[in-house]
């Protein structure tokens, strides 16, 4: 077996036929249906199906792609390590970010990091659920990860700083007048939640349980931008972190009492290459705490 079989195989797999996988990988149809036979031969398994929608993997094949993927990336990233230099270092960088962390900081670090590197292509899972994040962890696909630090942290995650959150309000909103809003004030107001899965949910039922509130649930989405978007139009206030309010719509955010803070921590996989350190690097140079435009505008 052969990487070349490997990267065939999840081509097929992700476009769900031989043709539009030779298209992808921008070689002769013939070669992938060779590549995909001597493969499956090779193994004594039957990896894709025919439906009448395309290709699809079959049980083992599933198995087999999850396992290729991982060989494929890591292949990729040892390529990518073996090639860098003093001025250049090519290959994807994977990152994922937990609760909308780094709105403000990520950004900046990424543009250092592609001027320094222009030839480095960058992929963000945005706010994944907790599944999905254990998912990309086990695939070995993410090379660094911006997440809340919890008691199940691991050895080589990295402090950056604490996230303060704040309540959104909506335009009119009575509690706009405070400059901290006390959790109590907020009795009986309906709350914009998010997937029950989300890391987000979690801090926002456990604040609302330290303040013995009984949330009310106005609705639920999956993006911190969605949830401020959500309760600037009054549909119920929400609970996110300082940075990740969207340009716009600080002047309805305020913080609350008691304080509520994460520290943020970044995790980078182990056997680090240059491009996970330089970032990590330029991360710590950001600053972490409360930005101006949490505090009310008059």
């Amino acid at each position: 077996m052969s990487l070349r079989q490997y990267e065939y195989a999840l081509a097929v797999a992700e476009a769900g036929s031989v043709t539009a996988a030779a298209e992808l990988l921008h070689v002769a149809q013939p070669s992938v249906s060779q590549q995909i036979r001597g493969l499956e031969r090779e193994l004594g398994v039957q990896l894709f199906a025919r439906t009448p929608t395309g290709l699809v993997p079959t049980v083992v094949g599933r198995a087999f792609l999850r396992e290729a993927e991982v060989a494929v990336n890591a292949a990729r990233r040892a390529r990518a390590t073996a090639r860098a230099g003093a001025d250049e270092l090519v290959g994807e960088l994977v990152v994922a970010v937990q609760m909308g962390f780094g709105t403000q900081q990520l950004p900046g670090a990424l543009g250092a990091l592609r001027r320094r590197f222009p030839r480095l292509e960058v992929t963000v899972f945005e706010e994944p659920s907790s599944a999905e994040l254990d998912r990309l962890c086990r695939r070995g696909v993410l090379d660094l990860a911006l997440m809340a630090a919890c008691e199940q942290s691991p050895d080589h995650a990295h402090h950056l700083g604490d996230e303060e959150f704040g309540v959104v309000l909506g335009a009119g909103h009575r509690q706009l007048a405070a400059d901290r809003v006390a959790l109590g004030d907020l009795a009986g107001e309906p709350w914009v939640r998010f997937d029950r899965d989300s890391a987000l949910d979690s801090v926002l039922l456990h604040v609302l349980r330290e303040g013995a509130l009984s949330p009310t649930t106005a609705g639920r989405v999956s993006q911190t931008a969605t949830a401020v978007r959500w309760a600037a139009q009054g549909l119920g206030v929400t609970l996110v972190p300082a940075s990740a309010v969207p340009h716009g719509y600080e002047h309805l955010v305020r913080p609350v009492f008691p304080a509520v803070s994460q520290p943020v921590i970044a995790v980078v996989r182990q056997g680090a290459g240059p491009a996970e350190t330089a970032l990590l690097e330029l991360l710590r140079k950001e600053t972490w705490s409360r930005p101006a435009s949490f505090s009310p505008v008059s």
